[in-house]
């Protein structure tokens, strides 16, 4: 390898897709339980299984994004990481932490305490110690990184993913303010979770795709840095003020329904742009990569994140439209499709392209990786259908019609069925992507390092 601070990247990942294996499985476990309410009631509460669900996903994309800074920094800075000990350290941080939430959500262990116990706001259930452990983590990895890109060359890729990783760093700082009013907690509660899904997040992606892009297209550095920055610049302009789709029945004052109806609109605009940088780089580009599993990665997750984020957002953004549908299967529909395209691909992408590089071998399974792309990405497209049609059921039932919620929820059975088989082949998937990246092919491979990542 060329720059030997690079493997870092490899324990990231390994811990990264340990994770999602267990996000996926027990999001299959989840799907069981819609349709078989008493499964596993007594050992783990539905609420309990959503808790490790979403922080599973949560931390697994995150320790991602991590390890595809670690992996791209010293490429795009040419010098290596500044401090390996850090970096290890920082790791550590992060398991011992994913531990401590694991077994508190469990075991309600410390149910009630300040500080060791589980908080009640979504997505944000972790511990107070967990909470500031991360912070340290973040801090570190920081420091790192950032010691890292000014030692070494600038570049757009490297400026924006640490505008990035400093803003999503930074926000979640707001996890630790909880005030007594419910409609001001849920305010600063969307500052974390909205402004890292479509605000932070949408930089780091970005800057790996265009990353990837760099280098599976071979596409000259200036085209890709100014569609990158128009990108960044369409995310931003409408992601901050796009905030307030969230704010139209929380108690905030009338005038959100409308900055959140206009600016969350133009939210499908950056995603569109995305999608369109992808296809436009693979069509310029004059390389013909070994690689082509990364490359159908890279494309999936724009094309899957334009309908994810950007169409399937719009479909229910508008307030008038988002009176009758907020909190239902709509928007679990959205949801899947959403994080699956723009994050869960892109990570997947770059784990693709990064694993010849760190394992020292041609690019392994590459028919099993894509078999793995089709057989997630058609599971997901057809839950998102599924939780679609479902949720437009439950919508004028239990919205517009003002049936029982229950009776409403006994009509869905069948979505929930279908919801059940698509889960099941996103299980699969994933399995067989670990599988095709780490077992090398029965054929002798050289011990050389790939020329497929560089």
């Amino acid at each position: 390898m060329k720059y030997e601070t690079q493997k870092i990247a490899l324990a990231y990942f390994v811990v990264a897709l340990a994770l999602f294996a267990v996000q996926v499985t027990i999001g299959l476990i989840m799907g069981y339980v819609y349709v078989a309410p008493n499964f596993l009631s007594d050992l783990v509460p539905f609420n309990i299984l959503r808790m490790l669900h979403s922080n599973s996903l949560i931390v697994w994309l995150l320790l991602g994004f991590f390890g595809a800074a670690y992996y791209l920094l010293p490429e795009e800075s040419e010098r290596e990481i500044h401090s390996r000990k850090l970096a290890w350290l920082q790791l550590g941080i992060l398991v011992l932490g994913t531990l401590g939430v694991v077994v508190t959500y469990l075991f309600n262990i410390f149910e009630g305490n300040f500080l060791l116990g589980k908080e009640g706001r979504e997505f944000l259930e972790q511990p107070k110690w967990v909470k500031a452990g991360i912070v340290v983590a973040a801090l570190i990895f920081l420091y790192n990184v950032s010691m890292t890109v000014l030692a070494g060359r600038k570049t757009a890729i490297t400026n924006i993913l640490l505008l990035g990783l400093w803003g999503l760093a930074l926000l979640f700082l707001f996890a630790f303010y909880n005030p007594s009013n419910l409609a001001l907690d849920k305010m600063y509660w969307w500052y974390v979770v909205h402004l890292w899904v479509e605000g932070t997040w949408e930089l780091v992606m970005a800057a790996i795709l265009a990353f990837l892009m760099l280098k599976l297209t071979g596409v000259d550095r200036e085209v890709v840095e100014k569609w990158l920055y128009v990108i960044v610049a369409a995310a931003l302009f409408s992601g901050i003020l796009g905030t307030g789709h969230h704010y139209y029945w929380i108690g905030t004052p009338g005038y959100w329904q409308w900055i959140g109806s206009i600016f969350s609109s133009l939210e499908v605009i950056p995603f569109f742009a995305m999608m369109a940088f992808a296809f436009v780089m693979v069509w310029k580009g004059r390389r013909d990569h070994p690689n082509k599993a990364a490359l159908l990665w890279a494309l999936g997750c724009a094309t899957l994140a334009f309908f994810g984020a950007g169409v399937w957002g719009f479909l229910h953004t508008l307030h008038g439209v988002n009176y009758y549908t907020h909190g239902t299967q709509i928007t679990a529909a959205h949801g899947h499709l959403a994080f699956y395209g723009a994050y869960v691909c892109l990570n997947l992408a770059i784990i693709t392209y990064a694993m010849p590089h760190l394992l020292g071998r041609e690019p392994y399974n590459q028919v099993l990786n894509m078999a793995s792309f089709w057989l997630m990405s058609s599971g997901v497209v057809f839950m998102t259908f599924v939780l679609t049609f479902g949720g437009t059921v439950q919508t004028h039932l239990q919205r517009v019609m003002g049936e029982d919620f229950m009776f409403v929820q006994e009509q869905l059975a069948l979505f929930y069925w279908m919801r059940f088989g698509a889960g099941i082949a996103v299980v699969l998937g994933a399995l067989l992507f670990i599988y095709a990246v780490f077992v090398p092919r029965r054929e002798v491979i050289s011990s050389e390092p790939s020329v497929a990542a560089e």
